[in-house]
């Protein structure tokens, strides 16, 4: 345990900054395997803008490295593109 009041600071602030990241993953996740779930045309589309909106956020924010982003977009827009064609 930290004896050092920087230390206790320390330890409160990476905790703080850990349930934020957590949260900012789990959003991601969730809205990337919503996208590539969906069927419905005008779903997958809606779905497809809020994806990548949260993934340019994330980001600017630094929370996932630029080509990991481009690589998931790259694949919701081959997914929106299939959807789109089909029907």
């Amino acid at each position: 345990m930290a004896h050092h009041k920087s230390a206790k600071k320390r330890i409160r602030s990476s905790e703080n900054k850990r349930q934020v990241n957590k949260m900012a993953e789990s959003k991601i996740k969730t809205y990337y395997k919503k996208t590539l779930t969906a069927t419905n045309k005008e779903e997958v589309e809606k779905l497809y803008k809020e994806a990548v909106a949260i993934l340019d956020k994330s980001v600017t924010k630094g929370k996932l490295h630029a080509n990991n982003a481009a690589r998931k977009k790259s694949k919701l827009t081959k997914h929106l593109n299939t959807v789109s064609a089909a029907k």
